[in-house]
């Protein structure tokens, strides 16, 4: 069997698979919010870091810009 060593692992080793990680409602209302590269993947370890948890908190977090529609 080979060892695969791209993606996200865990502190135990488990592979994580980002796509099966909720994103909170916090994220959704983020500037980082599907920003990709460095930002995601810092993002995807908090939300993982957090799982199962009654409050999530990120001290990452910036508010995205509102668009008021005319």
């Amino acid at each position: 069997m080979k060892d695969e060593i791209s993606g996200f692992y865990d502190d135990d080793g488990t592979k994580i698979n980002p796509e099966l990680i909720s994103k909170p409602g916090l994220c959704v209302t983020c500037k980082k919010n599907d920003a990709g590269g460095m930002e995601e993947i810092l993002c995807t370890l908090t939300r993982s870091d957090q799982r199962g948890e009654k409050d999530f908190e990120c001290d990452a977090y910036e508010p995205a810009e509102r668009k008021i529609e005319p």
